[in-house]
């Protein structure tokens, strides 16, 4: 195996989430944005989460709105 395949492999290992659906992807972005968290940016981009989802998912018109430049 490969460096950058083997530090791939252990990145994935190390990461919070196993598996993510895109329910729970749209519920963990939302208690990420209440909490101020600069990681939901990365699952709004992973993801690519529209903002109908995650207003409907919860959040605030304010933090969509803050997001307005990744969202779709």
């Amino acid at each position: 195996m490969g460096k950058a395949k083997k530090r791939s492999f252990h990145l994935g290992i190390n990461q919070n989430f196993s598996t993510l659906t895109r329910e729970d992807a749209v519920k963990e972005t939302v208690s990420m944005l209440k909490k101020g968290n600069e990681e939901a940016d990365n699952l709004i981009t992973l993801f690519g989460l529209s903002a109908e989802e995650l207003l409907e998912g919860g959040a605030s018109y304010e933090e969509v709105k803050s997001r307005k430049g990744i969202l779709k």
